[in-house]
């Protein structure tokens, strides 16, 4: 089976196919599709086998939660147990948009699209084709990256193509993401709403709405025997085929030794891959040198991360070495993806 391939854009959209998406969903198949963050591999979020249907099809373990996505805001009432207040005020000022909230499930959706869990994670996306399929679908569909377990995030339709096009029924192919990052995800499920992933809306962004919001500690390194309560919290993901580590320092300390790094893979007969900024690209002479985007725009940084890491698995590199990015707004979701596609190897330079 070859998925078929449906382009359109949010200002342009073919009701026709999304009909057809939505049809595909209903009696049990699997749609990707784009939102504002990433690519979704969608399923019918309320039904079992459609859920085990989008765990095959990526390769990824069943007690990672899957995100129920929805397009209307009456749709989160049936679906939970209960909203607190704190959840309500956040919804109001970031939905439709690329928040996910956890909270207590109702019995209609089913364990096997949580995980095993009594929570469920929710996201009302802003993307104007994303929201007409889950109408068309009936509502309600469980949606993860539309990529094979571990890989780099799809950020284009042919990234999704690459990893699931001979896996999944229909790809709708919106153009390129705006934001490159998957959805921020806070826990309600505790008397004080906890960060389980970062993203676009940061933890300061956050508290200035909420007052006391923490990160999970469990973000940076999770205890591989704890069951997981967002997506990706204790799987290796976002990883390129080649071996990735971070270098973190003082700029001209973190140049000098990812030169050093190159030219010993030279010497070797090795090419090595950099990843560097507009700023710093043209101090490396040795390797296949990428810049991500300029630290003073780093929403550029974020929505080139893994456009970045797929495309060095169409070269010869071995190796990958990437500055750290720790910009002032975004910088804990771009170093929380790019630790995770590291398997959190860091040079540390003085």
């Amino acid at each position: 089976m070859k998925a078929e391939v449906v382009s359109m854009t949010a200002d342009n959209l073919d009701m026709e196919a999304i009909r057809r998406g939505g049809d595909i969903l209903k009696q049990g198949g699997l749609v990707a599709f784009p939102t504002e963050t990433v690519y979704g591999l969608g399923g019918d979020a309320l039904n079992p086998q459609a859920s085990m249907k989008i765990y095959a099809a990526k390769g990824r373990p069943s007690d990672n939660p899957l995100i129920v996505h929805i397009a209307e805001f009456d749709k989160l009432a049936p679906i939970v147990a209960e909203v607190p207040e704190k959840a309500k005020i956040l919804a109001e000022k970031y939905w439709p948009g690329p928040l996910t909230m956890i909270l207590p499930k109702s019995d209609l959706v089913p364990q096997e699209t949580t995980g095993g869990l009594d929570s469920v994670a929710v996201r009302f996306p802003s993307d104007r084709i994303a929201q007409e399929l889950i109408k068309a679908a009936g509502g309600y569909v469980a949606a993860p990256s539309a990529n094979t377990s571990g890989r780099p995030s799809p950020t284009t339709a042919q990234h999704v193509e690459e990893d699931l096009g001979e896996a999944i029924e229909m790809i709708i192919d919106g153009g390129q993401v705006g934001i490159g990052l998957e959805s921020t995800i806070v826990d309600f499920t505790e008397d004080v709403p906890v960060v389980l992933r970062p993203g676009y809306i940061s933890l300061e962004m956050l508290q200035e709405t909420l007052g006391d919001v923490r990160m999970d500690k469990g973000l940076i390194a999770a205890d591989s025997k704890v069951r997981p309560k967002a997506p990706g919290m204790k799987y290796r993901h976002y990883a390129p085929k080649a071996d990735l580590a971070i270098v973190e320092g003082p700029e001209e300390a973190v140049v000098k030794k990812i030169n050093e790094l190159a030219a010993e893979a030279k010497a070797h007969g090795e090419q090595v891959g950099i990843i560097a900024t507009d700023e710093t690209k043209d101090r490396y002479p040795e390797g296949l040198v990428v810049s991500i985007g300029s630290r003073k725009e780093e929403e550029t940084i974020a929505h080139h991360l893994y456009e970045v890491l797929r495309d060095f698995d169409q070269s010869a590199v071995r190796s990958i070495y990437s500055e750290a990015f720790y910009t002032p707004r975004m910088g804990q979701a771009i170093m929380n993806r790019l630790l995770k596609a590291a398997g959190h190897k860091i040079i540390q330079v003085v």
